[in-house]
């Protein structure tokens, strides 16, 4: 039996810490970037996956990939990786201007003005918001909401809560779409929209949340001034999560943050790593 010492479960019976051999995971792709010219739709969330009961294999070194977010100019975002696990990256979002459509990923970018909104992955996030304006990126919690019209840029889909690190976060929600009068709100580490021809208030996405980028309202060159465009997507996450009575990780390479919390021992990538058990 382990006993708990200072509200920490120390090793097992005999001062043996048990075998690893199931894990809880969360794993967030990067989000997309929000569109990048005219009437440019929010960027769509990374993909997310979280469950328990995940099986591992003693001695075997386990690759952590974190996605990127992606690119200030509707670029969709990269995938992460736990094992057999992969959260794909969000899709970023469609512009008028050029007539470019919201992009398909973990969660679909944002219609811009007249352009569709891109398709969420099963299981993973929704949708980004379609409409007859600019539409919010998808979240992982809902479909973006739609845009009707310029003047009002939509907000992204609802992320997503997870106590697995400790405290409860949100991850995974969708860019604002553009606006004249106002820019749609980025929900759970999405970005917000961008308001007007300066393009004021827009923001990119969250780090390590996965949250889509802010997409912008009028380009440079068709009477936009100040900042260019969308904004970036948030980049991605990996936790894993074990009772803390049983053995540490024999190694990682990297740095990830490592802590016992309550009844867990807690893993948080933030980089490319690897883990063995």
């Amino acid at each position: 039996m382990s006993k708990r010492v200072g509200g920490i479960l120390s090793a097992g019976r005999n001062g043996i810490n048990y075998p690893v051999t199931t894990v809880e995971y969360l794993v967030v792709a990067g989000g997309g970037g929000g569109g990048s010219s005219n009437n440019g739709g929010g960027g769509g969330a990374g993909g997310l996956l979280s469950a328990t009961g995940l099986s591992v294999a003693i001695g075997t070194a386990y690759t952590i990939t974190i996605g990127a977010g992606g690119t200030a100019s509707s670029g969709d975002g990269s995938n992460s990786v736990f094992s057999s696990i992969t959260a794909t990256g969000g899709g970023g979002g469609g512009v008028q201007s050029g007539a470019s459509n919201g992009r398909t990923g973990g969660s679909g970018g944002g219609a811009g003005n007249t352009t569709s909104a891109g398709s969420g992955t099963s299981g993973q996030g929704f949708a980004g918001g379609a409409g007859g304006g600019t539409g919010g990126g998808g979240g992982s919690g809902s479909v973006g909401i739609g845009g009707s019209g310029t003047s009002y840029g939509a907000n992204g889909g609802t992320g997503t809560a997870s106590s697995i690190s400790g405290s409860r976060v949100f991850y995974a929600g969708g860019g604002g779409g553009g606006g004249d009068t106002a820019g749609g709100l980025g929900v759970a580490g999405g970005g917000n929209g961008a308001t007007g021809s300066t393009n004021a208030n827009v923001s990119a996405g969250l780090a390590n949340t996965g949250g889509g980028g802010g997409g912008s309202y009028l380009a440079t060159g068709n009477g936009g001034t100040g900042v260019t465009g969308g904004q970036a997507g948030g980049s991605g996450i990996v936790i894993l999560r074990y009772p803390s009575y049983l053995a540490p990780a024999t190694s990682t390479t990297g740095s990830p943050e490592t802590y016992v919390t309550g009844f867990w021992r807690v893993y948080r990538f933030v980089a490319s790593d690897t883990i063995t058990f």
